[in-house]
């Protein structure tokens, strides 16, 4: 439905190859999930109403990894991959299901009652989803090679007036270097990481403690305004009032 008010629409996951279009139809249709058809992929809601568009698998023009292409530009730097989405949602136990049902996702790790962490091949997650009593999307992650990738492109964003709502962290669940840019204009942050976790075959999901250790063992857990998107919140955060010792406004 369209709406004047900022924010993500929709993800797009890539068929399995192997998979066409019309099996996954087949087998969202006998789950009793809606699907729509448009331009030759599937788009459906998830249960919180997030957009999710399924494409064909393609095969990609040249499989060779892009370091080994002749190129005649070389590009400052550039994410590998758009890695992961995270969402806050009001039914966690609900939405997992959904994931895992309905898209073919596993179960990678749960942080004690909070969350959940699922994915779909060897990066430890594709999506993660936070119990916060009510939807939003969170962030879109995006996978930079190394820590000195990271720094560039913090340095950049800091020219251009950008600031991060929590990082750099070290996540003891997911293993991942990882810095959270604020968007304020989409109601969203971006994530900026590298060295995420990769899974064994038989991984066997976890439960980790929910305690600042699992999400940051360089330090802190984030602060308030990290899991809110009013302007309030911005702005307090923008100030680094609750740093200084100002709580946040509830």
């Amino acid at each position: 439905m369209p709406s004047d008010r900022p924010g993500a629409d929709h993800a797009a996951f890539e068929l399995d190859r192997g998979v066409s279009v019309d099996d996954a139809a087949s087998h969202l249709d006998g789950l009793g999930v809606s699907v729509e058809w448009l331009d030759g992929a599937l788009c459906l809601r998830d249960p919180d109403g997030f957009g999710i568009e399924l494409v064909p698998y393609a095969t990609p023009d040249d499989p060779r990894p892009a370091i080994a292409r002749s190129t005649t530009t070389l590009p400052g730097f550039h994410p590998r991959k758009l890695g992961h989405i995270n969402s806050l949602t009001g039914d966690l136990a609900g939405l997992t299901e959904f994931y895992c049902d309905a898209l073919g996702m596993r179960l990678t790790d749960r942080l004690g009652d909070e969350g959940c962490w699922l994915h779909l091949g060897a990066d430890h997650h594709t999506v993660a989803l936070v119990g916060k009593g009510q939807y939003h999307f969170h962030h879109l992650a995006f996978e930079l090679t190394d820590w000195g990738e990271l720094r560039v492109a913090l340095d950049h964003l800091a020219q251009h007036g950008r600031w991060l709502a929590w990082g750099p962290v070290r996540h003891a669940l997911g293993q991942n270097l990882a810095a959270y840019v604020r968007i304020p204009e989409e109601e969203c942050m971006v994530e900026l990481y590298s060295d995420m976790e990769q899974l064994a075959a038989d991984h066997e999901p976890r439960t980790w403690p929910d305690d600042a250790h699992s999400s940051n063992t360089w330090g802190i857990l984030p602060p308030r305004s990290y899991f809110r998107f009013d302007a309030e919140a911005v702005d307090w955060e923008r100030q680094g009032l609750e740093a200084l010792g100002h709580p946040l406004p509830a």
